[in-house]
């Protein structure tokens, strides 16, 4: 036989052992499959930030824990690069990849509220939305973010800021157990008492360490409706709004979330938004949120109780799926005069009218647990700043990309250092390193125990010690 002939009968060999390894991962399957060539192959790879497009080899569309186990053993069988997602909104893409597999959760929404704990079993595959529903039906919440179709695991895996988190904590410091599938293909269960080391890493530590399957999360009453302070200013009144909103917000209680942009109306016209909610009886906070609508003279000004749910999918007209995005962000202890210079000087250029500049609004509940105590360290900051650039032509990603980067390198003089890993796009390893401080050591040494050959590689990624 000659060596090309030699040569073609491997390459046989080998498509039809892959082929046999497929036929029986289909059948060992409850979900299932999606390869390049199914009719629903398009809309199956697309995620939602519009400037990925990514060509996996498979997507496989899990139903339960024991499927993620089967595809994390056929993708190792096949030395496959693998991403995992649960509701696709990180905003670099990382839940889906290029000729690997993609390991989808989002169908996987079993929820199960005890009401007598204030404990909920949340499987991974749920966004915010349905989450914020189950749990509400009940009077209870616990904190998660703004836009409704956000999945929960990487919220929660990342931190997780929300209304809530001022009073309650992030969405990882309510975590008491997570479900996990590992890199071995091994289930297991990580809290306080099991796996105490991997329970204190995927606690802000992102997908480093494993595949999250469900979460139980500690719940709080909450009322049905809170009390909301919104305003509207005139960009030429955006110094002084801004002045007041950052004492307003630096000594506020912790009952109280007050986040802010910068906007741009249809007209064109460049405005600051405050948005204040208090986390508690409305009558109680009302006298608290009136000195909000002392300070100055806004365009729009409401004081009014809004229904919990509405509040949690407030962001959603703003960011909705398929639309181009990117941003930056950085951690502020306060807003001084300079980085207000930086801030309005650099958010005129804006080049989309949909771009914004955000200020997320964290401390309080959030500040008095330790750097140290779960993988998540920036305790100590006041706001999370980014710019936000969002446009649809692709022809403008240059300008739209630059715009938020020269908007965030304006503001480093002023940040405080460290980034929210849930906010990081695909930025290198050293600014994953910032994410995560003094605690990275500690989380390489956690990886190299779960997962030393780096199989969940597709993230903010933290390699083996």
């Amino acid at each position: 036989m000659s060596t090309e002939t030699a040569s073609s009968q491997v390459l046989k060999d080998e498509i039809h052992a892959a082929s046999r390894q497929f036929e029986r991962l289909r059948d060992m399957l409850r979900g299932t499959l999606v390869v390049p060539g199914d009719p629903e192959y398009d809309e199956a790879r697309r995620v939602w930030n519009g400037t990925v497009d990514k060509r996996p080899a498979m997507i496989i569309y899990c139903a339960d824990a024991d499927d993620v186990v089967a595809a994390v053993r056929f993708a190792r069988s096949m030395d496959s690069r693998v991403a995992v997602r649960s509701g696709g909104h990180n905003v670099a893409g990382l839940s889906v990849c290029d000729g690997g597999i993609v390991i989808d959760l989002s169908r996987m929404k079993q929820i199960d509220v005890d009401v007598e704990r204030r404990v909920v079993r949340a499987e991974a595959g749920l966004n915010l939305g349905e989450f914020d529903r189950a749990t509400m039906a009940h009077g209870l919440a616990t904190t998660t973010g703004v836009i409704s179709d956000t999945g929960i695991a990487g919220l929660t895996l990342g931190g997780g800021f929300g209304k809530l988190g001022r009073k309650y904590g992030l969405t990882c410091d309510n975590l008491v157990a997570v479900e996990m599938v590992t890199a071995d293909g091994q289930k297991l269960l990580a809290s306080d008492s099991q796996h105490a080391d991997l329970f204190w890493a995927v606690r802000g530590g992102g997908g480093n360490f494993g595949i999250a399957t469900a979460f139980h999360l500690r719940l709080h009453p909450l009322e049905p409706e809170l009390l909301v302070c919104s305003l509207l200013y005139p960009f030429e009144q955006a110094r002084a709004a801004l002045r007041f909103y950052d004492r307003f917000a630096r000594n506020a209680p912790d009952e109280v979330s007050a986040d802010a942009a910068f906007v741009t109306q249809p007209s064109g016209e460049r405005c600051f938004s405050i948005s204040a909610c208090y986390a508690g009886a409305p009558e109680s906070g009302r006298q608290l949120l009136e000195t909000l609508m002392e300070s100055g003279s806004p365009a729009d000004c409401r004081l009014e109780r809004v229904p919990y749910l509405q509040i949690q999918s407030n962001g959603d007209g703003a960011f909705p799926r398929g639309r181009r995005y990117y941003w930056k962000a950085q951690f502020l202890k306060e807003i001084d005069d300079g980085a207000i210079d930086a801030l309005l000087g650099a958010y005129e250029c804006s080049p989309s009218l949909s771009s914004l500049l955000v200020f997320q609004h964290v401390g309080g509940a959030i500040a008095r647990i330790s750097g140290s105590a779960t993988a998540y360290q920036h305790r100590d900051a006041s706001f999370d700043c980014f710019p936000v650039a969002i446009w649809d032509d692709a022809a403008e990603d240059a300008v739209n990309i630059q715009w938020a980067r020269s908007l965030w390198e304006a503001l480093r003089p002023y940040s405080c250092g460290g980034v929210y890993p849930n906010n990081l796009g695909d930025e290198g390893d050293e600014r994953v390193k910032e994410a995560y401080g003094d605690n990275y050591s500690r989380l390489a040494c956690v990886k190299r125990q779960y997962d030393p050959d780096n199989f969940f590689r597709m993230n903010q990624n933290i390699a083996p010690a």
